[in-house]
């Protein structure tokens, strides 16, 4: 497991650093007036969703890295039972076990 919570640090590096750069991006706003169809206003729109984005991945790595501390990563939230070694492979920021994530589709 230590090499999981190594991958989750690196990706939190990784979605900080992401997070950057979108803000440094979203300091130039394009021009909203009426009739100006000034392209920059749909990347500057593009990368306000994709700040999002990275935000929700943020929080999930962090809760993630929170559950190790507490000693509780790898058990679903669900139904208490360990979560999939292969699915903590494939997103070591889950917190459901496969039956539990179908379940809430």
């Amino acid at each position: 497991m230590e090499h999981i919570k190594e991958k989750l640090l690196e990706d939190l590096r990784e979605v900080e650093e992401e997070l950057a750069r979108i803000d440094k991006r979203l300091e130039v706003r394009g021009d909203y007036g009426f009739g100006k169809g000034d392209p920059s206003v749909y990347q500057w729109e593009f990368n306000l969703a994709l700040r999002d984005r990275y935000r929700n991945h943020l929080s999930q790595i962090q809760v993630a890295l929170t559950r190790f501390s507490e000693g509780t990563y790898g058990l679903c939230e669900e139904c208490s039972q360990p979560i999939e070694s292969e699915r903590l492979e494939a997103l070591p920021f889950t917190s459901l076990c496969i039956a539990c994530a179908r379940k809430s589709q």
